[in-house]
């Protein structure tokens, strides 16, 4: 039974075509990124998989149920998702904000707390559980969002640009995470720019890159393909080149321009 799928999903905002046709089945256990130029319709697959985004025709199931049929709990134990944008609205605090993550969980607030300061531990994060959420910088307010997350307890986990902005150490933090969370294994789907990031995942041969383009899926390969780097090329419309050194994993570039 597949964690996540979607069924010839399209969603449309009047006249405009965000999704057509898209048919995707995201295995328990799976890592899934999605790669696509801006507008290809990614953060509109994982909105509808929350069921944020209404389908105009087909479905999204989860674990064999269509979403539309879960009620708020229910959804909260399958899915989870880490927005690309984090908002801070309410004065809260970091400890705060992660224990009220676990509302689908029948527990005292004593219990929250607990598992919340363990997940804020999990991501590095411990420092902000005192500190208003409304004054943490953009990539501390992402700790807090992604201890969230991992608070949550959801089968499967959803990621819209998890390394955005932030620096190099702490992408390589990002996707170490994810990694591990990938290992006790979640299913996971991830919105990625960059990826050679995905090489920090280790088992390039289990990884699956899904190409969107104009709000349908353009291929599907292993991220150890030969093919990938020629594939992306035609998604974003420059030549790629895969290059490694020694033995390292591949890295895929854009190819240099000769001077004339």
């Amino acid at each position: 039974m597949a964690e996540l799928e979607f069924l010839t999903l399209s969603v449309k905002i009047g006249e405009r075509v965000l999704l057509e046709r898209v048919t995707l089945r995201v295995e328990r256990g799976d890592f899934v990124a999605l790669i696509g130029p801006n507008g290809a319709g990614k953060t509109t697959l994982l909105k509808a998989a929350l069921g944020l985004r209404t389908p105009t025709s087909g479905s999204v199931q989860l674990s064999g149920q269509r979403l539309s049929a879960l009620d708020a709990r229910s959804r909260a134990a399958e899915i989870a998702w880490l927005p690309q944008h984090i908002r801070a609205d309410e004065p809260l605090t970091g400890l705060e904000t992660v224990a009220a993550a676990r509302f689908r969980f029948r527990e005292s607030h004593a219990q929250s707390q607990q598992a919340a300061a363990r997940a804020l531990a999990r991501v590095g994060a411990s420092d902000y559980a005192a500190r208003r959420v409304t004054e943490l910088s953009g990539g501390e307010r992402q700790r807090v969002a992604f201890a969230c997350l991992v608070a949550q307890d959801a089968k499967t986990l959803l990621f819209d640009e998890p390394a955005n902005h932030l620096d190099p150490a702490q992408q390589l933090e990002v996707y170490r995470l994810l990694a591990q969370l990938w290992r006790e294994g979640r299913t996971i789907v991830c919105i990625n720019h960059d990826v050679n990031l995905l090489n920090h995942l280790g088992n390039a041969e289990r990884v699956r890159v899904v190409g969107l383009s104009a709000g349908q899926i353009a291929f599907e390969l292993p991220l150890s393909d030969d093919a990938l780097p020629e594939q992306l090329g035609a998604l974003f419309g420059v030549e790629m080149d895969a290059l490694r050194i020694g033995t390292a994993q591949r890295f895929i570039v854009p190819r240099a321009r000769s001077q004339s």
